[in-house]
């Protein structure tokens, strides 16, 4: 009822329901109309669901409406005139009469209550709170009475729901009777400890009580205290009685309220004369009948209403649940199948299809379903069975137009032979309402086609169909539904029942226009024509598809792609179409837009690949809708003749998809010239880095079934031309002159591959194809050792770009583009970065500037970070710097080849450009570094050590080992470290975080805690009780004896240590049980930080390896529980089978092994697995089959798990599922909804992990509900 954990729909406009997963274009989205009902829902304005409920059932009030709808506007005036000073316009039943009309007329979905609450003075934030129905039905009558005042329907709420009861007290001494009259609204009888309204109206009017005692009465005629008796009577009955359940009570020991859920019968019909006082008339007069229950589902802080409501005038289209539909129809169905069902041939897919929609009642199938069917038919799928030879099943259906056809708007196949009978099952409301195609207006056959009409059901009794009306939902309903309201947390909260004596005229019948005043007739009329048109317009927008036409006169084919001819003018022409209409009519829409074309016209659908356009299926069906083609909006057409485009025959088909490789060629001739022009801009120079040194790259596309010998011919090189592809796989050591020194590898194709495809070769766009003429090995720049070329940069390309910034940052405010200073450095690899960065400061004039300051060469990533400094005492080769890249020359001290350059900060991690530099000695500890870096920030003290960072860049694990060097520790160049404050913690010592566990059965004493099941599935309430410090080398035995010296288990009796078990946690689950008291800390792999649970035993306990304890529990025959859970340790050293563990607990329990059936428990989805002997797969090379353990796959059993076992002997059940199994699961299938829509997943009882224990959630505090009346007196 509030927040989001029930359903929240918008406030305004229309309702957010789903149109079939289509997505609005522009503007919003039109109301759907209303369902197979026929009745119209109220949309929740996020807490209102109790308001829906009551105006509902007021609405199905046919005697309330009728007196709403009498008052004209010369008595309640007009709401235009509202706002104007002095008018008295009594709004809110203005506002009610306009919400009643528009839901019995309007053809929506649901309804807005905006206005109506508007009109009661609420603000946006009272339509979340939560209040209470019987509070409302009381408060909102009352606004009506007093909006009412002086007008002729002043007093018809009195005279529909007011009655009289009589209190009475008799004097037992004298005989004297006081009488007091009250007024009701409504009856309010109790739930607790009571069984059904007739026995609470039985103690309220038909029992005495007595006062006598210490409790006497004091008589006015007696005029002492006196024994006397009280009761009371109904002296004037209503034609409406309205019962409040007292569902929600107050526990005075807990002080907290609580709800009622336990079972209370109330009648459909029921005689009111035993609780009257004058019982002299006819039955009718005492007689009621059902005719809405409001229900509460949730707590009493908390909840949803919705309600059940008999239609009176029968205004909806009752129809029977699905669940009744199937039951009467089965045998039909059955008789149908036996009768109808053809010979079948499993082959034969026109065979399978055929039968399965001839065994249909009718005679068709849902498109979705049919794969389904066709896998229940013949065991077999149709993707695995026919699609190799008859493609996919859409394809298939389409192929033979002339047996299927399609009905219901596309959803459905049917035979033509045999086409739908009248008599069909109920299609589901997802069916109505909601189609996955949009219905085609082209098809005027379908149009006039009937829809399938329902068995007529047997004529019930007038009135008797009831509907659920939950918010915007409405659905028809059983009246033995109403049963199941008796009890539990979604329970019958009021009741509404009306004199058997009032009888509707015929006229009033199926006719949701009687009474309504004709403005309000006209009103809805008007807004159904508005409706009706944003829908039509809703509709078209849309269906429509923006579709790109490339006309073939446009375009020609080149490098297996088609390109357009014109490049300065765009080859596609946009056309926006409706999805609903067929191939046919496009082709014609295109014919009428070209007029000069000629000849035949084939569309195909095209895509735009790196290569160009590339062609793939052809629409050849002019019957077949858009969407049923698979076009959708931004589908690219080429409109072609069907076989060639300007005389050049076009391959299609995904097959012949076209490659955009680049083909790389030598060009030394003009390597110099081009060179010198390409230094002087930015654009030149990255071109020639994407090309490599003497190389030029030019981009073609070849079809992907083409052999690497075609592509060779189609770029006219003779056969001995070498095809080289980039030599990507090598390690950077491999190629150490390629990467520094300005040569690439090419590894040669060899002449097998030539007959080879460029798509068996994996060629993918944008990969390079070296290609190479004999003669090219005579030059200095290609050298070839077997088969690969090595590519070596020509002098005239060797150079370095040297930046001057003064300041050393990047991008910093102080660095003016005048201060920010480039020099081009010749250079090649073997030259020395010495020299690269003396040649530069000589050429940028530097040392005039800075004083003889030091400077550095930096390299810059692609971020714009600098990057270490570069060791001047290496090339440019080994230092792995690439030729024609830039340098930046940056203040500071180049690290020599035994150095390296770190970056520290104190105390924290440091942000980006805070951090200091250092040079250290690789060969120097982590303490001599440690000094160095306290010296270069002036700290001193011995109360420090080193941190590094962890992959989040936050300060991680000490570095433990202050005199190990910093190569040993691989401490890199350019790393960071942290200078923490604090002394180190001794070498191999744990700190371990340590919690209770106490089991309420095994323990007495006053110290206890939450007891959870041990299942590492399940988390546990566990109270802390603090850390300990001890040695990796130490015991398991020796941690459990410091664990008991902790002060929080002064109070815990454990005799000796093996009294304890230790669990090791993982995000507060018990997930596995230390074992092997004499092992060590290290050899249990136990690290600093974890958690551990220590648990009080009765018994010494002894853990095996292979032993795992298991929780047991055996079934209550007959039930849906099991006996309390027991401890089982079971030895699966010898034998971890499934006959191992029945077995072992055949002993426990004293049965016999072949009369039980085991089960394991998963918590987390609220499921058992079954654990029945399986058979696994045997080898094939090896005949001997794998042992079955439940150790391994697919049980995994571990410590903790819950095993649930059942005596087939005297248990027939073999489902394992509890109650509380099936809640569980229906509380995940509500946080899977509410994940679904978006929401939160509201909280689950005992699912996932469980809070600490502590104070509960502020809920947010109530508010009191009023309605703003205006004064009419």
């Amino acid at each position: 009822m509030f927040g989001n954990l029930f359903e929240e729909e918008e406030k305004e406009g229309f309702s957010s329901t789903s149109s079939g997963g289509r997505v609005a274009k522009g503007g919003d989205e039109p109301p759907p109309p209303r369902g197979r009902s026929t009745l119209c829902g109220i949309k929740n304005q996020g807490g209102t669901c109790y308001l829906n409920s009551l105006l509902q059932t007021l609405l199905f009030t046919p005697e309330f409406r009728g007196e709403l709808f009498s008052l004209g506007a010369d008595e309640l005036g007009c709401l235009e005139d509202k706002d104007k000073p002095g008018a008295k316009v009594r709004v809110i039943p203005l506002e009610l009469q306009r919400l009643f009309a528009s839901l019995l007329l309007a053809d929506q979905q649901s309804a807005s209550t905006a206005d109506l609450t508007d009109s009661f003075g609420w603000n946006s934030s009272e339509g979340t709170n939560q209040h209470d129905v019987q509070e409302l039905n009381r408060i909102l009558f009352c606004a009506l009475e007093h909006s009412l005042v002086g007008t002729t329907g002043s007093t018809f709420i009195h005279q529909l729901y007011h009655g009289t009861i009589v209190n009475s007290i008799a004097c037992k001494e004298c005989g004297n009777v006081s009488q007091r009259q009250e007024d009701f609204l409504d009856l309010t009888v109790c739930v607790c400890g009571v069984s059904s309204l007739e026995e609470a109206l039985w103690n309220m009017f038909v029992e005495e009580e007595l006062f006598e005692g210490n409790n006497l009465y004091r008589c006015g005629q007696c005029d002492r205290l006196v024994t006397a008796a009280k009761s009371a009577k109904l002296k004037k009955l209503p034609p409406f009685m309205t019962m409040s359940l007292l569902r929600f009570s107050f526990d005075y020991a807990k002080c907290e309220r609580y709800k009622e859920t336990g079972r209370y019968v109330f009648p459909l019909n029921i005689n009111l004369r035993p609780f009257c006082e004058e019982t002299d008339g006819e039955d009718s007069d005492y007689s009621y009948e059902l005719f809405s229950v409001i229900i509460h589902k949730g707590g009493c802080y908390g909840g949803h209403y919705h309600v059940y409501i008999r239609d009176i005038d029968q205004l909806g289209q009752w129809e029977p649940p699905e669940e009744e539909c199937k039951i009467k129809t089965q045998k039909v169905k059955d008789e149908v199948k036996q009768m109808c069902e053809p010979t079948l041939q499993e082959d034969d897919p026109l065979s399978v299809i055929s039968a399965i929609i001839t065994q249909e009642p009718s005679k068709s199938v849902l498109l979705d379903q049919l794969g389904q069917k066709i896998m229940d038919k013949i065991s077999s799928s149709w993707c695995k069975k026919f699609r190799k030879h008859y493609g996919p099943i859409g394809k298939f259906l389409q192929s033979h137009n002339d047996v299927f056809m399609l009905v219901s708007n596309g959803t459905r196949v049917a035979l033509k032979a045999n086409p739908p009978s009248p008599v069909t099952e109920t299609p589901s409301p997802a069916e109505q309402t909601t189609d996955s195609e949009p219905s085609t207006p082209a098809d005027p056959g379908a149009a006039e086609e009937p829809e399938p009409d329902l068995k007529p059901e047997p004529e019930q009794k007038q009135g008797s169909h009831w509907f659920d009306l939950n918010d915007s939902a409405v659905t028809s309903i059983m009246e033995s539904d109403i049963e199941k309201q008796f009890q539990g947390k979604e329970s019958a909260y009021m009741l509404f029942y009306r004199k058997t004596q009032l009888q509707r005229p015929s006229e009033a019948l199926k006719n949701p226009e009687y009474k309504v005043p004709l403005n309000l007739i006209k009103m809805a009329q008007e807004e159904n024509i508005r409706v009706q048109k944003m829908r039509e317009e809703f509709e078209a927008s849309n269906n429509t598809v923006e579709l790109h036409l490339h006309l073939a006169p446009s375009y020609r084919l080149e490098n297996g792609a088609l390109q357009p001819i014109g490049k300065e003018q765009s080859a596609s022409a946009p056309l926006s179409f409706d999805r609903r209409k067929t191939v046919g009519d496009l082709r014609l829409a295109i014919y009428q837009m070209q007029e000069l074309w000629e000849g035949d016209m084939a569309l195909t659908v095209a895509r735009s690949l790196p290569a160009g356009l590339h062609l793939y299926t052809t629409l050849i069906d002019d019957s077949v809708s858009l969407y049923s083609a698979g076009i959708c909006t931004n589908s690219d057409l080429f409109v072609w003749n069907g076989r060639e485009v300007c005389g050049a025959a076009v391959l299609t088909g995904a097959e012949w998809e076209p490659v955009l490789l680049n083909v790389v060629r030598p060009f030394l001739e003009d390597c110099v010239q081009e060179k010198a022009d390409e230094m002087e801009c930015e654009e030149g120079r990255e071109s020639l880095e994407n090309g490599g040194p003497g190389l030029k790259r030019e981009a073609r596309g070849f079809a992907g079934a083409a052999t690497l010998g075609e592509v060779r011919e189609a770029l006219g090189e003779p056969q001995e031309s070498l095809l080289c592809q980039e030599h990507k796989g090598g390690k950077r050591g491999e190629q150490g002159a390629g990467e520094g020194g300005g040569a690439s590898g090419w590894r040669v194709f060899p002449p097998d591959d030539m007959h080879r495809t460029l798509k068996e070769l994996s060629l993918k766009d944008g990969d390079a194809l070296l290609v190479l003429e004999p003669q090219s090995f005579d030059s200095s720049v290609f050298t070839r050792n077997g088969d690969v070329v090595t590519v070596t940069t020509p002098s005239d390309c060797r150079w370095l770009q040297v930046e001057f910034r003064p300041h050393g940052g990047v991008g910093e405010e102080g660095d003016k583009e005048e201060e920010r200073r480039k020099i081009k450095v010749p250079a090649s690899g073997n030259m020395l970065l010495c020299e690269v960065k003396q040649r530069a400061i000589e050429e940028l004039q530097i040392e005039e500037q800075t004083s003889g300051a030091q400077h550095c060469l930096r390299q810059v990533d692609c971020t714009g970070k600098l990057l270490p400094p570069v060791c001047e005492e290496l090339s440019v080769r080994d230092a792995g710097v690439r030729l024609m890249t830039t340098l930046t020359l940056s203040p500071g001290n180049a690290p020599k080849a035994s150095q390296l350059f770190l970056h520290f900060s104190v105390g924290t991690a440091p942000s980006a450009g805070f951090e200091k530099d250092i040079l250290v000695e690789k060969s120097c500890t982590v303490k001599e570094c440690l000094k160095a870096m306290l010296d270069d920030v002036g700290l001193d003290g011995t109360c420090w050590h080193l941190r590094r960072l962890d992959w989040c860049e936050e300060v991680g694990e000490p570095i433990m080992d202050e005199d190990a060097p910093l190569t040993e520790l691989k401490i890199n160049n350019g790393e960071t470290l942290i200078v923490t404050e604090g002394q180190l913690p001794p070498k191999g010592f744990l700190k371990l975080s340590v919690w209770l566990y106490l089991d309420p059965r095994n323990n007495s004493s006053d110290f206890t805690v939450p007891h959870p099941p041990l299942c590492a599935g399940n988390t546990a309430e566990l109270r802390s009780a603090g850390q300990v410090e001890i040695s990796d080398e130490a015991t398991l035995e020796d941690l459990k004896t410091q664990v008991l010296t902790l002060p929080a288990l002064q109070d815990v009796c454990v005799p000796i240590t093996a009294f304890m078990r230790v669990w090791q946690l993982e995000c507060q689950r018990l997930a596995r049980i230390l074992r092997g008291q004499q092992l060590t800390l290290k050899k249990l792999k136990l690290t600093s930080g974890m958690d551990l649970c220590v648990q009080p035993l009765l018994q010494e306990e002894d853990l095996g390896p292979k032993d795992v304890m298991l929780n047991v529990k055996m079934g209550v025959p007959g039930e849906r529980c099991f006996y309390p859970t027991e401890e089982l340790v079971w030895d699966a050293a010898r034998d971890s089978s499934p006959r191992s563990l029945r077995t072992c607990l055949a002993a426990h329990y004293g049965l016999s092994p072949d009369s039980l059936l085991l089960a394991k428990h998963q918590p987390d989805q609220h499921t058992w697995e079954e654990m029945s002997t399986w058979n696994q797969q045997a080898s094939k090379k090896k005949k001997k089959r794998k042992a079955e353990s439940l150790l391994g796959a697919p049980f995994h059993l571990k410590d903790g798990d819950t095993v649930g076992i059942k005596n087939l002997l005297i248990d027939n059940n073999r489902n394992f599922l509890t109650l509380e199994d099936e809640r569980g699961q229906q509380r995940l299938r509500e946080q899977a909804e509410q994940c679904r829509k978006g929401g939160p997943a509201a909280d689950s009882d005992g699912v996932g992990p469980q809070k600490k224990a502590g104070p509960n959630k502020a809920r947010k505090p109530e508010v009191a509900l009023s309605i703003n009346v205006g004064v009419f007196r």
